[in-house]
């Protein structure tokens, strides 16, 4: 069984942390339709959904990657770069406790989960404003014994790593190679965005489909083209928060 740990929207949502785009009005109403969407189509996918309550003073939780990344061995806990975000993690570990060990990164570390792309035993972290070298140092020790190699990775333009990068299957990457330079993947199959879409390269692989937002048409036709099946959602309301597809869930298998 697959679950889907996600978190319904704080009534703080416009508070949200902004780095890398304008601060634009969310629609709150608009928001929530789109995540309940967002949370029927994992259901539809096959997932077993939990569904956290809101944290009505923590702008960002519904965010819920930024908490955590899953591993088969274990799960990390991170610890996030935003002071505002740090309490987010804690019903979290709870959520998470029933189905892997917990691994957690402390201080002096800062580690955004999105900003952790796990590619077979390859973990690339992203060196962000949110996380940064002690991350990369902590968990290589952590998980160096389950056989994991942990490599720090530089970005420009962007809020996480996986804004620029994400996998689509373990041998396969879909990448924006204006913010994230490719000679930090050797060996893997990369599919590129179309230019006219930047922020394509954030897709969630979830049973056989790829959950992919309705906004990049022409980057979903070269994934298609590919012959991978799109699950599109649109998050539009969402992204004016830096939101994406994988920001809004962490899925255990």
């Amino acid at each position: 069984m697959t679950v889907a740990i996600t978190r319904k929207i704080s009534p703080r949502f416009n508070e949200c942390e902004i780095t890398h785009i304008e601060r634009t009005p969310i629609d709150l109403d608009i928001a929530r339709a789109q995540h309940d969407a967002y949370v029927r189509l994992l259901a539809d996918l096959g997932c077993q959904v939990i569904e956290l309550p809101e944290e009505p003073d923590l702008p960002d939780s519904v965010f819920v990657e930024d908490t955590a990344f899953i591993l088969p061995e274990v799960a990390v806990i991170t610890r996030p770069g935003a002071d505002s975000r740090k309490p987010e993690t804690q019903t979290i570990i709870p959520a998470l406790a029933p189905y892997r060990p917990l691994l957690h990164v402390a201080h002096p570390a800062t580690l955004d989960g999105g900003d952790a792309l796990v590619a077979g035993k390859n973990i690339f972290i992203g060196l962000s404003s949110r996380s940064n070298r002690e991350a990369v140092d902590q968990l290589n020790s952590l998980l160096g014994d389950y056989g994991y190699k942990v490599w720090g990775v530089k970005m420009t333009d962007c809020l996480h790593l996986k804004t620029a990068v994400t996998c689509v299957d373990d041998a396969t990457l879909l990448i924006n190679k204006n913010w994230v330079d490719a000679s930090n993947f050797p060996g893997f199959d990369l599919i590129e965005v179309d230019a006219s879409e930047p922020f394509a390269a954030n897709c969630l692989p979830v049973r056989g489909k790829v959950i992919y937002p309705t906004t990049f048409p022409k980057t979903q036709k070269r994934l298609e083209e590919r012959g991978y099946k799109i699950a599109p959602i649109d998050l539009s309301e969402l992204a004016k928060a830096e939101g994406a597809v994988t920001c809004c869930s962490l899925i255990v298998e």
